[in-house]
């Protein structure tokens, strides 16, 4: 089973990752730490030095409609950021 879904590729995270050598990932919400660090691992040829996880609850939204409102909620997920050992580094943009 797939553990990682993507990478988060945004402004703070590309700043972690130049200054504090961190990566962020949207991973699974019932992933434990270790099972993303050997996914990780294995994935890009890379050692994990430290990990940290957090959970995050969906948002409600609300859309207006002809037939009224709709409302619903955002799935919940879970960010996992990853510290790597020494100057190694990960290129998301490689592949492209």
């Amino acid at each position: 089973m797939a553990v990682i879904v993507k990478p988060l590729i945004t402004e703070k995270s590309n700043q972690l990752s130049e200054k504090l050598n961190q990566y962020a990932f949207v991973v699974e919400v019932d992933a434990t730490k270790p099972q993303i660090i050997d996914e990780i691992q294995k994935l890009y040829n890379v050692e994990v030095e430290g990990i940290s996880t957090m959970v995050y609850r969906g948002k409600r939204r609300i859309r207006y409609t002809k037939t009224g409102l709709a409302r619903g909620k955002k799935s919940n997920f879970k960010k996992a950021i990853v510290t790597l050992k020494g100057d190694q580094e990960i290129d998301f943009y490689e592949s492209i």
